[in-house]
């Protein structure tokens, strides 16, 4: 056999060995479909951490839709879904019922209104105490933007907008004003964080909530186009002093709430939820969103769990 020929034997056998061993190391790598549904709050972050973690697992399919905290833990523990999304405290009847679950982000409800509100400078200057948002969102005997900033020749009516769909959010809204949940708020019900951004936007009486992810724009930071983030008077003085005032961009309502400053509630922590025990590939999914997948967190507007949190959480979902 002439060396040619030879040459020619020894690469066709690397290459051929090249591809088995390319063959081998994609038949080892794990497959299957992994299902999410739930809170809105967690949604645009998880759909980063799914499309992440399929560059990474190019076997795996992630499977993202919003509908609400309520969906999220009733096909979490129906076995529709591998995991639920959860923007509000699990109920310990959830967890008699099997519900297991793991802190993975920060989050923040935040009240909403138009861009063109008949009053929004003075709303501006001025914010909205939480005993004010009592009387508009619980006990309704404030009914005009007159009420709100103290001028009684105003009687433009305050249109409320709340949630229509079971939703975290509406439930930490509510604990902020010292209720139990969704059902003490009063208002017209609107589905979802983007049904109720849009119904702000096209009525300039309105007055809503929503999470901080949906209020700001997720590219420019600054708070999304037609509507504006109400500031919270926290020490009820009348004003919006400087160490109130982060309300601007996403940075910097982020950073007020890593310094408490911004009240938990309406700051809320957000939850993965499953059926008894996360196995298999959806828990390998779960460990990566506590460890390397945290640093999407802060890019996306969230805020990222202290490191002590990471590490009970993730010695909780075990080894």
């Amino acid at each position: 056999m002439n060396r040619k020929l030879i040459a020619v034997v020894v690469v066709c056998i690397v290459v051929a060995s090249i591809v088995a061993y390319n063959q081998y190391q994609i038949s080892q790598q794990p497959t299957g479909i992994i299902k999410v549904s739930g809170a809105f709050a967690l949604y645009p972050l998880m759909v980063i951490w799914g499309q992440q973690y399929e560059k990474l697992h190019p076997g795996i399919t992630v499977e993202v839709s919003a509908g609400g905290a309520g969906k999220g833990m009733a096909d979490a523990l129906s076995g529709l879904v591998d995991i639920g999304m959860i923007s509000r405290q699990i109920s310990p009847t959830e967890v008699s019922n099997g519900a297991f679950f793991v802190a993975v982000a920060e989050g923040a409800a935040v009240a909403t209104i138009s861009a063109n509100n008949p009053v929004l400078q003075d709303i501006l200057t001025h914010g909205i105490s939480k005993h004010m948002f009592y009387n508009i969102f619980i006990a309704q005997n404030v009914t005009t933007w007159g009420q709100v900033i103290g001028d009684s020749n105003i009687t433009t009516p305050i249109h409320v907008y709340t949630r229509s769909d079971a939703a975290g959010v509406a439930d930490v809204w509510a604990q902020f004003l010292g209720k139990k949940g969704q059902g003490d708020l009063k208002g017209v019900g609107v589905y979802g964080d983007p049904g109720l951004i849009q119904a702000l936007k096209q009525d300039p009486d309105g007055i809503g909530y929503n999470n901080l992810a949906y209020a700001y724009d997720g590219n420019t930071t600054l708070q999304v186009s037609g509507i504006r983030v109400v500031p919270i008077d926290l020490n009820a003085n009348g004003m919006i002093d400087s160490n109130e005032n982060f309300y601007e961009n996403k940075s910097t309502l982020v950073q007020a709430i890593k310094e408490n400053i911004y009240p938990t509630p309406p700051a809320q922590v957000l939850y993965l939820v499953t059926k008894g025990q996360f196995t298999g590939i959806t828990k390998d999914f779960v460990k990566w969103i506590l460890t390397d997948g945290q640093s999407y967190v802060n890019s996306a507007g969230y805020v990222q769990l202290s490191s002590d949190t990471i590490n009970s959480q993730l010695a909780k979902l075990g080894s």
